[in-house]
């Protein structure tokens, strides 16, 4: 966290020195007391989103890019962060899921790329919320009342309306049995079956205990999946560096470095330290994105 709060300072500075300082004035626009309805529809309408769209992509890491590039449109910087600059200081999701900066000028979302990826719409989502609400937050472990119930409900819905919940087939058997329906009808909608399964509980449609083993067991299997997918990728070279470190930066903290780097706004080292790489790689880094 400290390492983002610098960063997000040295935006937020070179901003004001470009003269390109703007206020947001969605920041802190809403309060809990206007219910879940009315913010799920001031959000939608604020940053354009279409939940249609946002399913029409294939895949999950798709719909999220739909979702992230339309709250950046917003000016607010999107960062997917999960360690402290390699994998041996990987930060699980337990720790935390994401965490938002509520500042007027510079506001930052930042997601856990450690987690599950049908979890990050959600997660972005509910950092947009505490954004909305004005309320910097850490968001990770157990559900608490207040902000991060709100925050919960507010997200989940606008992935997945209330009328569509009804339509979930909620049929006899094991949980086996109940994960399986629940990743089917997750998948569709480009979501995590965790997420339709808080909402099947918040509902009344299974028990609290019924919602935490089958959260349980959809962990189990990320677990597994990512494990396959690790053996499976032994040996191979993996991705470019400079690709995965531009998906993470995301398009709208890189146009920024590559505008104010341009006009000498910006050091190198300064540049180096709001990207996460040396500074001799910024250039490199900014070249191909």
């Amino acid at each position: 966290m400290r390492d983002v709060y610098v960063r997000q300072r040295l935006i937020k500075t070179t901003l004001e020195e470009a003269d390109e300082a703007t206020r947001h004035r969605f920041v802190g626009c809403v309060r809990q007391a206007q219910g879940i309805e009315e913010v799920c529809g001031l959000i939608r309408s604020g940053i354009g989103f279409d939940l249609a769209e946002f399913r029409r992509h294939r895949r999950v890491e798709d719909a999220f890019g739909y979702l992230r590039g339309k709250i950046e449109q917003t000016g607010i910087f999107v960062l997917l962060i999960g360690n402290l600059g390699s994998h041996h200081s990987n930060v699980s999701p337990e720790v935390f899921r994401g965490f938002a900066l509520a500042d007027e000028i510079a506001p930052f979302i930042v997601i856990n790329d450690q987690d599950a990826k049908p979890a990050w719409s959600f997660t972005v989502l509910h950092e947009l919320v505490h954004i909305w609400l004005g309320k910097t937050g850490v968001s990770g472990g157990e559900i608490e009342q207040g902000v991060e119930r709100f925050c919960n409900d507010v997200a989940s819905r606008i992935l997945l309306p209330a009328n569509e919940l009804g339509e979930f087939p909620i049929r006899d058997g094991d949980t086996e049995r109940l994960v399986l329906d629940i990743g089917e009808f997750s998948r569709t909608r480009k979501i995590s079956g965790a997420m339709v399964a808080y909402r099947l509980y918040q509902a009344g449609a299974i028990s609290k205990v019924k919602w935490q083993t089958v959260t349980q067991r959809f962990r189990e299997l990320w677990l597994h999946e990512k494990v396959t997918a690790r053996r499976a990728g032994e040996g191979t070279s993996g991705p470019d560096y400079f690709v995965v470190r531009r998906h993470r930066m995301g398009n709208a903290l890189l146009d920024v470095v590559r505008r104010n780097l341009s006009e000498g706004i910006l050091t190198p080292t300064k540049a180096g330290k709001v990207l996460g790489v040396r500074p001799h790689n910024v250039t490199t880094l900014l070249g191909g994105a």
